[in-house]
């Protein structure tokens, strides 16, 4: 037992426990290592010195949905020019504190940051062309925005080639809004803690945060940030996206 329960067991009703960071990662089939970018160049008749030509449309086509979010919303996507020293919670947590925490987007940053990339290569000595994995740069978009289940989440959408997503929510958050219904039950957000008059008599479903249940509800959305995903549905794999779920 916890030492800190067994000593103050006399005052405690009962203990929950959730995950506390949960990241989800998508990562395309077709394209997220070098032989599968060239065969699916190649499944479209596209040259592989023709890569960077190709994937610049499907770049600017993330910066302009981007922008029609920020847009729709009324918002302005914020650039973060130095990252040093720059807490992009401390700046969503104001937000939050002027605008309330009702659900829908709270705000966009984009960054310059490093991304995984694919160059050219040609072999003088056997004649062949492949691609090779490299790392480059590109405008990253992070949506920052409150899910009425999951409370504050954010996807982060890298604009370019092979566009690996990643989605991140606070386990204890949902566990919040779970007792939230609780009338009798509140939190401490400093703690992480939760106070009750009561033990609440609902059961409360906890379940339900499960790696195939925060996946499942993420892929019908996920779309809305990545549009550029329709274009590899299905072209030889059958799969348009793997998710991969990470708990601490």
């Amino acid at each position: 037992m916890n030492p800190f329960v067994e000593r103050h067991q006399s005052e405690i009703s009962g203990v929950l426990s959730c995950f506390d960071r949960v990241v989800i990662t998508g990562t395309l089939p077709d394209i997220c290592y070098p032989q599968a970018m060239a065969g699916f160049l190649g499944y479209q008749g596209i040259r592989l010195f023709d890569y960077a030509s190709w994937a610049e449309p499907l770049r600017d086509e993330l910066r302009q949905n981007a922008e029609r979010i920020a847009a729709d919303a009324g918002l302005k996507i914020e650039f973060i020019r130095k990252s040093n020293g720059f807490r992009k919670e401390k700046r969503i947590k104001a937000i939050i504190a002027e605008r309330g925490d009702h659900p829908g987007l709270v705000h966009i940053f984009s960054a310059m940051e490093t991304c995984p990339s694919y160059r050219p290569r040609h072999d003088k000595l056997d004649k062949s062309t492949s691609l090779e994995s490299t790392s480059s740069k590109c405008i990253h978009y992070y949506f920052y925005f409150i899910d009425e289940q999951f409370g504050l989440c954010y996807v982060r959408v890298p604009t370019w080639v092979p566009f690996r997503l990643q989605i991140y929510f606070n386990g204890h958050y949902w566990l919040a809004r779970q007792l939230a219904k609780e009338a009798s039950v509140s939190r401490c957000s400093i703690t992480h803690s939760f106070i009750s008059r009561t033990w609440p008599k609902r059961k409360i479903p906890l379940n339900l945060l499960t790696p195939r249940h925060c996946i499942g509800t993420w892929i019908n959305g996920h779309k809305t940030f990545v549009p550029s995903y329709v274009t590899f549905t299905p072209a030889i794999t059958g799969a348009s996206c793997r998710w991969n779920m990470l708990l601490t």
